[in-house]
């Protein structure tokens, strides 16, 4: 039979795979020259020896029996498709080949037990390298993704929440599970878990929930332990895994768990789960050490930033009060948002407080600049001003402020303060106000009538000019009225084209019904200032604002 293939030897011979043809009893019949090339030996070297001289040592056992049904019936389980295996070089060495099987039939009329097979082997190094660079390129697109989702975390609990899913989705595991050290750090406890949509794990999250690790215990503890990614291919039979029964129950097959470190520090374990068993490659195992320190740094630095914004705040609330006096006959509502600086704290502040002859001084300031330095000239100013009250005079308290300032800024960069001063005292028809205006937006007036003015005469900045002289302006303020102070983060709010909310615009909010007492004064002016920079690009300023309302 082999002889009526003989007119196409030729074109076999320079075929560039192997072409191994087996008689009935799996013996060489034929060998192709590129036989050399792949597996080192010359044809004539392979020519009646048995085809597991072709195999790794492992797999002769179970070749004769699926050979003989391969030959007769044409099935078996390498039929159908190209199958990569490993094959035995000459050397002793193993290289992967992809395998083609075929059955050649006998002759009409000849003997069934006639058939041959034909082998087609061809080099996989070339088809495997590829497929690991695509893996690699996977796996690290996967890791930029994970940085990706945690970049807008704004705090590590969320940061956590978006991590799990991500790795799950971008590497194609079932479940994850993250564990973190406690308070002590002697034990790690179970901190979230993600399941892939219809992949639920009752079992394993149940058990989790009440189950800790210490070092070298457990997947957790084993990844802790070596601070490195570490490999359960099948949960049900490694003693490594402790949770045997709960993976049985949902299903589960291969594990891997990886720390997140920060320096020597471990922030977390995470373990990823599989309902297929698989083997992890190599290349797997180094993008998540990786991504576990790269993940540990920014949480880290997250962590970091999350302290200093709660200083930033503590700070802040430093330069308010606590809360608003009650003052007779005057409703009084307030409002503070932080700019998007990510300084240590802005410049805005405000006061009321009461002066001992009965009548109420009101401050509201804005610091030029942001930070430790800025915070530290609001303070002087803050609190020059409540020493300086007794005098009575609002002109008399921003000259105290000034004189402070200037002595506070003998060397340094200058850093001016803009103020409105006013001194609140009763009056036969409602409430009379004495003001001063330092290099600050003037005060509006809203009347009972809805009409809006502007109130003083500003002066130059505080901590500017030791000559500057500031005067007092005084005006009744009848019932029904209601006086809006508020800093330049109110009117200078930009939207996503640049465009400033302006004073026009805040006056004819304050024209509006909605602004006819303080509360809803505070509100309007608030929620007009969001709307305007909602989805702008540009950073928006500190904000500070203080209504008061003389009852109808």
């Amino acid at each position: 039979m082999l002889s009526s293939a003989l007119p196409a030897h030729a074109l076999v011979e320079a075929l560039p795979d192997t072409v191994v043809v087996a008689d009935g009893d799996g013996r060489i019949a034929y060998v192709n020259q590129a036989v050399s090339a792949l597996l080192g030996h010359s044809p004539a070297s392979l020519m009646g020896r048995s085809l597991t001289v072709l195999m790794p040592e492992r797999f002769r056992g179970f070749h004769g029996e699926g050979f003989r049904r391969f030959r007769l019936t044409g099935e078996g389980e390498l039929v159908g498709a190209t199958t990569q295996v490993p094959a035995l070089h000459a050397s002793g060495s193993e290289i992967a080949i992809d395998l083609t099987l075929a059955r050649l039939e006998p002759a009409p009329g000849s003997d069934p037990d006639g058939a041959v097979v034909v082998a087609v082997l061809r080099d996989a190094s070339t088809t495997i390298l590829l497929e690991r660079q695509l893996q690699v390129s996977r796996y690290l697109t996967a890791t930029l993704r994970v940085t990706a989702a945690l970049a807008g975390a704004a705090d590590s609990d969320v940061a956590f929440e978006q991590l799990l899913p991500t790795l799950c989705t971008e590497l194609d595991w079932d479940a994850a599970t993250l564990w973190q050290p406690e308070s002590g750090g002697g034990h790690l406890v179970h901190s979230r878990t993600w399941e892939a949509p219809g992949a639920s794990i009752p079992a394993l999250v149940a058990d989790s929930a009440t189950r800790t690790f210490v070092r070298n215990q457990g997947l957790p503890g084993l990844a802790w332990q070596h601070r490195a990614p570490v490999v359960v291919e099948d949960l049900w039979t490694d003693p490594r895994f402790l949770r045997p029964d709960a993976a049985r129950a949902d299903a589960l097959r291969t594990g891997v768990a990886f720390p997140v470190m920060r320096g020597d520090t471990l922030l977390a374990v995470c373990e990823l789960f599989s309902r297929e068993q698989r083997t992890v490659p190599t290349e797997l195992l180094d993008v998540l050490t990786h991504a576990g320190r790269q993940i540990g740094q920014f949480l880290g630095r997250l962590r970091a930033e999350s302290e200093v914004r709660e200083l930033a705040e503590t700070l802040q609330r430093s330069l308010l009060p606590s809360h608003l006096p009650t003052v007779p006959g005057i409703e009084l509502a307030a409002r503070y948002r932080a700019g998007g600086s990510s300084a240590l704290a802005g410049g805005d502040t405000y006061d009321v407080m009461p002066l001992p002859d009965g009548r109420w001084m009101v401050l509201i300031a804005d610091v030029c600049g942001t930070g430790a330095e800025a915070a530290s000239l609001t303070a002087l100013t803050r609190h020059t001003a409540r020493a300086a009250s007794a005098a009575g005079s609002p002109a008399a308290v921003l000259d105290a402020v000034n004189t402070a300032l200037l002595r506070e800024q003998d060397t340094g960069p200058l850093r001016f303060v803009t103020a409105v001063c006013l001194v609140l005292e009763s009056a036969p028809q409602g409430r009379r106000v004495s003001l001063s205006i330092a290099g600050h937006p003037a005060p509006l007036l809203r009347t009972a009538d809805g009409a809006v003015v502007a109130l003083g005469q500003p002066a130059p900045p505080l901590g500017v000019d030791d000559d500057t002289v500031f005067t007092d302006h005084s005006v009744d303020l009848p019932a029904g009225c209601t006086l809006l102070l508020y800093t330049d983060g109110v009117t200078e709010a930009r939207d996503d084209a640049g465009e400033q909310f302006g004073e026009d615009a805040l006056r004819r909010l304050l024209a509006g019904p909605g602004c006819s007492e303080a509360e809803g004064t505070a509100a309007a002016v608030v929620a007009a200032v969001e709307a305007q920079v909602a989805g702008s690009r540009h950073e928006a300023d500190d904000m500070a604002l203080l209504a008061l309302t003389v009852p109808a």
